[in-house]
């Protein structure tokens, strides 16, 4: 699937400049327009500025992690609504997972991901009717 995120509003929120840099350059190269936070604060403001169609949210962030993120913009996030989150972690474990998909979100990745996976999976979300 060749990922097409034309008039697609996406935030990329990861600490790692290299892991940040790279997916804004991948979804900017699929048409979406990106904004990037690099802790959990920031993320907050910008979410209540741009009001992304999809989030890319690292769980382990300085000032607040992604769960208390997600938590603080979407206390009762339903799966398959807007804004789409896709989590990504280097934490292997499940019991993160588990809590993660508890919470609403869409899809979850580890680091290291291949980057054509994360655009696949924001296109398949990003053009999946609305849940109601």
């Amino acid at each position: 699937m060749t990922a097409t995120l034309e008039g697609k509003s996406v935030l990329v929120v990861d600490d790692d400049e290299e892991i940040r840099s790279a997916v804004e350059l991948a979804l900017v190269d699929s048409g979406a327009t990106v904004r990037t936070a690099a802790d959990g604060n920031a993320a907050i403001d910008l979410v209540r500025e741009v009001n992304p169609d999809l989030i890319v949210l690292d769980i382990m962030l300085p000032k607040r992690s992604g769960f208390l993120v997600l938590e603080k913009l979407q206390p009762k996030k339903v799966k398959g609504q807007r804004p789409f989150v896709i989590m990504i972690t280097g934490n292997e474990g499940k019991r993160h997972e588990s809590y993660a998909r508890s919470m609403g979100v869409d899809d979850y990745l580890n680091k290291p991901f291949r980057m054509d996976r994360l655009l696949d999976t924001a296109a398949r979300l990003l053009s999946a009717p609305a849940a109601s």
